[in-house]
């Protein structure tokens, strides 16, 4: 249907009069029909009007506004009440999260225990920097211990003295022996379990 600048005009002004109708004076589908029809009779052809610059539309076209009308907004009139009146779910597209960042010593919050971070990020981001008289306590608490150590004579380091090279060998082939029958107790227990596993399997095959 071919229109003129005019009649675009009502038509479009006619589709958002019966929106704002429908959104906001929450106007039902009975009275949205009864207005439409008086405004149709106003804009549309009429004989008795004396103004002839109100006949906007002949009769063709308003027959086919109305067609249209059915089957835009009035047939899915239920459908534009539950969008404009119906609340819908928000969805969250992002989220804002707030860190709470440790204050240095001597402020309203205590220090963070060792054991809660790892040692490089304390030590990095959070352990105030040393002074010159932790430094030295420091220095002497690590040194202190070694001082104190008397100085160990030779006769004392010396873990072989009084045994000949026969108890060594001994001793050596002992603990051998030792660890090896472990091992190899170790070994055939693996190799009896992947033997049973083995016999099973063929077992299963042998059935299926």
């Amino acid at each position: 249907m071919d229109f003129s600048v005019t009649q675009y005009s009502k038509f479009m002004t006619l589709l958002d009069m019966l929106l704002h109708n429908l959104r906001t004076l929450h106007m039902t589908l009975e009275d949205s029909l009864q207005w439409v029809g008086e405004v149709m009779a106003e804009i549309g052809p009429s004989h008795l009007q004396k103004n002839e610059n109100w006949n906007v539309f002949d009769i063709k076209q308003a027959n086919a506004i109305i067609d249209y009308l059915k089957i835009s907004l009035f047939q899915h009139y239920r459908l534009y009440e539950f969008l404009f009146f119906s609340a819908r779910e928000e969805i969250v597209l992002g989220t804002e999260q707030i860190i709470e960042v440790v204050k240095p010593s001597g402020g309203l919050f205590p220090n963070p225990l060792e054991e809660g971070i790892s040692f490089d990020i304390y030590s990095t981001f959070i352990e105030p920097p040393p002074t010159l008289d932790t430094e030295i306590k420091r220095l002497d608490q690590e040194q202190g211990p070694m001082e104190s150590q008397p100085e160990a004579s030779p006769s004392d380091t010396d873990a072989l003295v009084g045994f000949t090279i026969e108890d060594v060998k001994s001793v050596l082939a002992q603990v051998t022996d030792d660890i090896l029958i472990g091992i190899q107790a170790e070994i055939n227990e693996k190799l009896q379990i992947q033997e049973e596993a083995f016999n099973a399997r063929i077992e299963k095959l042998k059935k299926a």
